[in-house]
């Protein structure tokens, strides 16, 4: 049975995690540091569930750099269920983090802009757009390994 692209173990599989982790990283530096995120609770969200996110999509990339060097194929129903869980749950909590965030800045920005100083705003800004992108590669890498697992 040939792979499923972008499941674990394949090339695509490890491209998407390096996505993920390079976005949720991003996401959360432009949050944490030098601005104060902690007055918002969207935002301490945020934080929490980015560096959720970085250790798993590590840790999966380690078992895709794994699976590519060995040769072998993950073919373990349990553990393919577990990444496939992980990776759904950590999408919905990433595109509500990503989306309460962005419902504070929008609301920030439409109270006279004293709330939200230009360099903090723009920071929350690209922090939000970090994460955004880390869910879209997240909700991939689920879908494509729910495929690879109903595929069996």
């Amino acid at each position: 049975m040939d792979e499923t692209p972008g499941s674990v173990g394949t090339t695509s599989s490890l491209s998407i995690r390096l996505g993920q982790a390079l976005f949720s990283s991003a996401s959360l530096l432009f949050m944490s540091v030098g601005v104060e995120f902690y007055s918002y609770t969207a935002f301490c969200f945020l934080v929490t569930i980015m560096g959720l996110v970085i250790p798993w999509s590590c840790t999966l990339a380690m078992v895709d750099v794994y699976c590519i060097f060995v040769g072998c194929s993950l073919r373990l129903p349990g553990l393919m269920v577990i990444v496939v869980v992980g990776d759904m749950v950590l999408s919905i909590l990433s595109l509500a983090a990503a989306c309460a965030s962005a419902g504070v800045i929008d609301l920030l920005f439409h109270l006279d802009g004293s709330y939200c100083p230009p360099k903090f705003c723009g920071r929350y800004q690209l922090s939000t757009s970090m994460a955004f992108l880390s869910w879209f590669l997240t909700a991939a890498s689920s879908l494509f390994n729910l495929w690879h697992v109903a595929s069996w």
